[in-house]
């Protein structure tokens, strides 16, 4: 039995991985600081329940037996993790490498890529396939919330069949390690590079793709790659000549409907982006012997991922909704969604990172701006900051700032506490508190407070 490591095991990429190694036979040992510091102890608790054996991160959990100590990006080298694998010689891998391995080992792999949505997408031909009998390998970015039952974190669906499907990034360049037998590219617009770079990036993983690509018709700087492979399928909500088009998109009081082929579906989702996202899995799986009528059915019973507009609950006529909105076409796809509804809109954006807020900060509070009445109020405390050397020369106030010069009702906090307080004082029967930014599980947890607060 193979014994590896994880630093940094209560990430959702760290943790699929761990919990596929441990599937496969692996003997599987982890450590994360959050699990030191208190935190993310329902992770803990998960990964534990599947015989993982968590250590702190003290260095103490390697020895001269294992075969490999996987690292996240978000790792640095002075950790005693790290430190003590090199003193052992112990090979010390990204996780992304795991990844491209396991892919590699699949018969049929299905890599799902796009600046949005990407997450929904392999959740959404992971369920169709599993509820078609494929027996799929899925790892995922995001809780699945039809998998909640399951042992473990739900961010894999975990089989013994002859397909993958996984979540391609081109944010780190980690998508260029894979082969696909299927590329899906639900869109590309901006995000941590620039469109040039993407479209690049995005032709290259298009052209190696032997069963063929998929990709977004209503994207117009992914539409230019429709000639990149020989087989292409195309999906829309707009132009009815592509190869999946829906159309006839309705909100309704707990998802939405469309009609496909002339017949009507429903989804347990909001907004059309995710009808689109629907259209998209449908072509994916029709090139796997799925007919798209058969993946619109299955997808009916398909309940989403957690973080995505999820709902966390209704407290006195409020209700507060967690988004990872954290891009300008991501922001965009919420905001219409959200204001196809009724009630005024109380919406928290966190923003991450300096050089993010710098490249697209005016494009983001563009996307709010142009949802937005002037009952609705966007609330932006300070820019979240890691550490590092960043440099610090954009605040929240200039994105505050910008967003008032759009015309929108936006307020600057110091910190998120006066912020949550202020929604305390302001919100009134029939409000929606909507919490938005990227991969922060505080924010969820300030979701519940909120709740209880009201």
């Amino acid at each position: 039995m193979t014994k590896i490591g994880f630093c940094a095991i209560s990430g959702s990429g760290m943790s699929a991985l761990a919990q596929v190694c441990k599937f496969q036979g692996n003997d599987i040992y982890g450590t994360d600081r959050s699990f030191d510091q208190g935190k993310d102890q329902k992770n803990k608790s998960a990964l534990e329940s599947l015989g993982i054996k968590i250590y702190p991160q003290d260095g103490s959990m390697l020895n001269k037996d294992f075969s490999v100590l996987y690292a996240s990006t978000a790792v640095e080298d002075t950790i005693p993790d790290i430190k003590r694998a090199k003193e052992l010689n112990i090979p010390i891998k990204h996780r992304s490498d795991l990844l491209s391995e396991i892919f590699a080992s699949y018969k049929t792999r299905i890599a799902v890529g796009g600046t949005s949505g990407k997450s929904t997408v392999t959740a959404m031909i992971g369920y169709i396939l599993d509820k078609a009998n494929k027996k799929p390998l899925v790892i995922n970015g995001a809780l699945l919330k039809n998998y909640e039952n399951q042992k473990g974190i739900p961010n894999v669906i975990l089989n013994s069949g002859d397909y993958c499907v996984i979540e391609a990034d081109e944010s780190d360049g980690s998508i260029e390690k894979y082969t696909p037998s299927v590329s899906v590219i639900n869109n590309i617009t901006l995000d941590h590079k620039s469109i040039e770079e993407l479209q690049s990036i995005f032709k290259n993983f298009a052209q190696k793709a032997e069963l063929g690509a998929i990709i977004n018709k209503d994207c117009l700087n992914s539409k230019s790659l429709i000639t990149a492979n020989k087989k292409v399928l195309s999906f829309s909500i707009k132009d009815s000549s592509a190869d999946f088009h829906a159309s006839n998109i309705s909100p309704i009081a707990d998802g939405t409907t469309y009609i496909y082929n002339n017949k009507s579906y429903k989804l347990n989702l909001i907004g059309a982006f995710n009808v689109a996202n629907a259209m998209c899995a449908a072509a994916c799986c029709s090139l796997l012997g799925i007919s798209g009528e058969t993946s619109c059915e299955i997808l009916q019973t398909f309940l989403g991922t957690k973080r995505r507009l999820e709902v966390l609950g209704i407290n006195k006529q409020i209700t507060v909704i967690d988004d990872f909105a954290h891009n300008p076409d991501k922001v965009d796809a919420s905001m219409s969604a959200l204001k196809s509804y009724q009630g005024r809109l109380l919406i928290m954006f966190q923003p991450h990172g300096f050089s993010p807020m710098r490249l697209m900060g005016k494009q983001i509070m563009s996307s709010f701006a142009k949802h937005m009445n002037k009952n609705d109020i966007l609330l932006i405390p300070e820019i979240f900051f890691a550490g590092g050397t960043v440099k610090r020369d954009i605040s929240s106030k200039d994105l505050v700032e910008y967003a008032q010069q759009q015309g929108a009702n936006a307020l600057y906090f110091a910190t998120r506490d006066e912020l949550k307080e202020h929604i305390l004082k302001i919100a009134q029967p029939q409000d929606r508190i909507v919490l938005m930014g990227a991969r922060d599980n505080s924010i969820t947890t300030m979701g519940y407070e909120l709740l209880e607060k009201l």
